[in-house]
């Protein structure tokens, strides 16, 4: 992952899973669609958080496996292409997400609800553990582009989440039109289909 091109593929992946409909994006436009702004990105610095300790402690922890065995980062690459093949095919599904919000909330319910959210979603954990490592350079600093990879994708990630929040606030009709959802949705799983196969080529090694 040292060259800019396997930056940017990384970068694109990122850009393209978080904006894929999930229980994030789905939560996150609630919340700021029926509370405001405020709450909204009260929510995202909790799902940040979340996304945080979820990558550095996948991403610490694989670190010196990677380096010590061949095997298992061709597993992991293998992997990562299907997990991202299998979310190409779920987008697709358009399965409708259910939300239910509480009246009432303080700023730090909605901070917390954001980190155990992203705390126990296995979605966060497998991007981690089976995606990111197919970007790292085995035969380079393993843990220090763990580390770098993990932080770019939780900066991708609160960008999206923030912008997610701002619309959502601003533009509550457009969200609520089920054509423009589906279209969006099928687009993006189409896309991610083409970035699994892309993955698998370029990390081949």
């Amino acid at each position: 992952m040292t060259d800019p091109a396997g930056l940017w593929l990384f970068i694109l992946t990122s850009v393209v899973i978080e904006l894929t409909p999930g229980p994030n994006m789905a939560w996150l436009a609630v919340v700021a669609a029926s509370k405001g702004r405020r709450p909204g990105l009260a929510a995202v610095a909790g799902v940040a958080l979340g996304l945080l300790v979820v990558g550095l402690a996948a991403a610490l922890g694989l670190a010196a496996m990677i380096q010590a065995s061949p095997a298992l980062y061709q597993t992991l690459r293998w992997g990562g292409t299907l997990w991202l093949l299998y979310l190409a095919w779920d987008g697709w599904r358009d399965a409708d997400a259910e939300n239910t919000q509480t009246e009432g909330w303080p700023m730090a319910r909605y901070f917390r609800r954001g980190l155990v959210t992203n705390l126990l979603n296995p979605k966060a954990a497998v991007f981690f553990v089976a995606v990111l490592p197919g970007f790292v350079d085995p035969t380079g600093p393993v843990v220090q582009e763990t580390v770098t990879l993990s932080l770019i994708f939780v900066a991708v990630a609160t960008s999206i989440h923030a912008s997610i929040v701002m619309l959502a606030a601003a533009a509550r009709v457009l969200l609520t039109d089920p054509m423009r959802e589906r279209l969006l949705r099928r687009g993006l799983s189409l896309l991610l289909a083409g970035i699994a196969v892309w993955f698998a080529w370029t990390t081949k090694g």
